[in-house]
């Protein structure tokens, strides 16, 4: 099935880092999961990202559960090149991307789709319980934070369900390696390449 373009029009307009083509290879992969249980994205920002799978979720009869605290990673803050001012809080000078993901999981309609929870990965993740079909990392890209996600998420991915990595560059010019090495490590421990598609690439449990 395919978005509709009231809904990919949403996706395009909303603040993020996601190709769009990489969006709609994201989809095809939300909807291939989530024939094996709830969606699971780990780094929401803005939105974008969570649009396509929740769409995803709303057609094939589940949901996506997004998990972010909302003060953004080390590659958002000052100083750092995706960093945006208009999602700081001129009240504490914190970033705060939630209101702007709530505005555009409302204005795609998918409210009843995607539930978000806000908070950091790791406290999140020492009280899940919830098998998925689907796992989405793209949260923090540093060593350290993107292998953590990996090693506290993965092991909820149902038999046969799918995993997507963003941001897998093989070479260190076209960017960071974190995602890479998550990617080379999830098929050491025998996750299926899938498909590629621009930075995305998709496994198989």
């Amino acid at each position: 099935m395919t978005m509709t373009e009231q809904v990919l029009a949403v996706a395009r307009a909303a603040k993020g880092f996601m190709p769009e083509d990489e969006g709609l290879a994201l989809h095809e992969a939300g909807l291939d999961g989530g024939r094996v249980g709830p969606l699971l994205e780990i780094g929401s920002y803005c939105g974008k990202s969570a649009v396509y799978l929740g769409s995803a979720a709303r057609e094939a009869g589940t949901v996506l559960f997004t998990i972010d605290h909302h003060h953004g990673s080390e590659e958002n803050q000052a100083g750092w090149e995706h960093h945006d001012t208009e999602v700081v809080d001129p009240r504490t000078g914190r970033m705060d991307t939630l209101p702007f993901f709530r505005r555009t999981i409302e204005d795609a309609g998918l409210e009843s789709a995607v539930v978000a929870i806000v908070g950091d990965s790791p406290t999140v993740g020492a009280v899940w319980r919830t098998p998925v079909g689907f796992l989405f990392i793209d949260g923090g890209h540093a060593e350290d934070v993107a292998m953590a996600d990996y090693e506290i998420w993965s092991r909820h991915v149902l038999a046969n369900g799918v995993l997507a990595i963003h941001d897998v560059f093989e070479d260190p010019a076209d960017g960071g390696q974190a995602p890479f090495r998550v990617w080379q490590r999830a098929v050491a421990e025998g996750f299926t390449p899938i498909s590629t598609t621009g930075s995305l690439r998709t496994l198989r449990r």
